[in-house]
């Protein structure tokens, strides 16, 4: 992994870019009726270990509460902007207007240093750029600060579906009703295990084997995924059994929604029960595999990234490089054609051309 270097840049004139006085006071009125306990709680982090830039960082992840950003993604924001605050508070910056291109670098070498895995690099290099637009546009930091952005090269992982076989294995251990259905809503259907865990009761059509997804976890946009007989079967099982008064369909105490932690803590029992814990296999695996056995029988690229919610076709592109198992099937398909002498196999085309007729007019001089 490496980062693009950007040429070294001189401090920025503190008085031409200090910043207006009054800029969080025109947002006060509107970040009191957003008040939230837990960006108050991110705010206070900040001012016990005296980071600077404490008033813009307010501004921003409010600003982010009225755009109707997830929690998780002011978490992550917040995340990102206390590493790379306290980061310059080591290098003795004092103003946020007044560090240098260097230090974007500086930091992203910093988390490397730390061990952070690529992606994850990457995607703090993201929301840093974000909250730099936003002082930019504030006239807090140098525009200077948004040219040759810096990029990390990130390792293109391929989906990882989980083996045909290794399914079956793992299905035979899941005897509990809520999780049997919980697992099985995830393999045929592809959702993500947020949207899942998101699911209400009156999303849930039997009737027309369906679920409607009201708001994706990453587009923000909602759809219609599909169940078959067998997530149809385990959840009728489990409607009958689960308390009526609750609201999602998979709950914890009380009458909230089950957590990630608890899933994904019973994905890996189940693992260790079928004997699977050793390859590695994760929730997200679920929702590949379903990917990729739609794929591989037949379903077309459009309409599996309809179900998946990708927003790009390109996300949906990767599921089309064809399992192993397959590769293998098309090779020794092919190679015992090879192998048998056949002068026109499935695989072999006829060199010749079929003639083009051409009507005589369309041969004509143009006058």
């Amino acid at each position: 992994m490496s980062v693009t270097h950007v040429p070294q840049a001189k401090f920025l004139n503190q008085q031409a870019f200090s910043p207006p006085e009054n800029l969080s006071q025109e947002t006060e009125a509107l970040n009191l009726g957003l008040k939230t306990p837990l960006i108050e709680k991110y705010l206070k982090q900040l001012g016990n270990q005296e980071l600077l830039g404490g008033p813009y960082v307010k501004d921003y992840l409010y600003d982010q509460k009225r755009r109707n950003c997830r929690p998780s993604t002011i978490r992550c924001n917040f995340t990102t902007l206390k590493l790379f605050l306290s980061y310059l508070k080591k290098r003795d910056r004092t103003h946020l207007g007044t560090f240098p291109r260097e230090d974007l670098s500086g930091f992203i070498e910093h988390e490397q240093d730390r061990g952070m895995q690529p992606n994850t690099v990457s995607t703090r290099l993201r929301h840093l750029y974000a909250f730099v637009s936003y002082l930019v546009d504030r006239e807090v930091a140098h525009p200077d600060l948004l040219k040759r952005k810096l990029r990390v090269k990130v390792p293109e992982a391929l989906p990882r579906a989980i083996d045909p076989e290794d399914v079956q294995q793992f299905l035979a251990v899941i005897q509990k009703p809520r999780d049997r259905a919980m697992i099985l809503v995830l393999l045929r259907t592809g959702m993500r295990i947020g949207e899942l865990l998101e699911t209400r009761v009156s999303e849930v059509n039997l009737r027309e084997k369906r679920i409607t997804i009201s708001e994706a976890q990453k587009t923000r946009v909602g759809r219609v995924v599909y169940l078959n007989e067998d997530a149809c079967k385990a959840l009728k099982v489990w409607l009958k059994r689960r308390d009526p008064e609750k609201e999602y369909l998979f709950y914890g105490q009380g009458r909230q929604r089950l957590s990630y932690t608890a899933v994904r803590v019973r994905f890996a029992k189940y693992l260790e029960a079928a004997g699977l814990a050793h390859k590695g296999y994760s929730l997200h695996c679920l929702r590949h595999t379903c990917a990729t056995e739609l794929l591989n029988a037949g379903m077309r690229l459009e309409c599996l990234q309809q179900l998946l919610g990708h927003s790009s076709i390109e996300m949906t592109r990767r599921y089309a490089r064809l399992t192993d198992n397959t590769r293998r099937e098309e090779y020794f398909r092919a190679m015992a054609i090879i192998e048998k002498g056949e002068p026109y196999g499935h695989y072999h085309r006829h060199p010749e051309l079929p003639p083009i007729l051409e009507e005589k007019e369309l041969l004509r001089p143009h006058p």
